[in-house]
């Protein structure tokens, strides 16, 4: 019977080595299970106050919520518009901050 080759242990190690750090997946941090809920009935709160609202009449808003921030993004007809969204979804309990991406037509 043969002996392995006294560069096959290292080569095996270095191997699996390789394999584990290139399955490590850390992009960045991770959202729990309870707070993309969170996030999610923030952005469905957020999204009720703007489209319910009678002063405001906008249909092409996007909201968005990560960790309590709010993105809203889209177009509007005057900067009033603008104003009166950001206004309502500061106004929602839960929200930290809101960033405004929103753009006049």
């Amino acid at each position: 019977m043969k002996k392995p080759s006294r560069y096959l242990m290292p080569i095996l190690l270095a191997s699996a080595v390789a394999l584990t750090v290139g399955c490590s997946t850390s992009a960045g941090p991770k959202q729990t299970a309870g707070e993309y809920f969170d996030d999610s009935v923030l952005t469905t709160k957020v999204k009720a106050a703007i489209f319910d609202d009678p002063v405001l009449r906008v249909t092409d808003v996007t909201v968005e919520t990560y960790d309590g921030v709010v993105q809203l993004s889209g177009f509007v007809n005057s900067r009033s518009d603008i104003n009166r969204a950001v206004e309502l979804a500061r106004g929602v309990k839960g929200v930290k901050d809101v960033r405004n991406d929103m753009r006049r037509k």
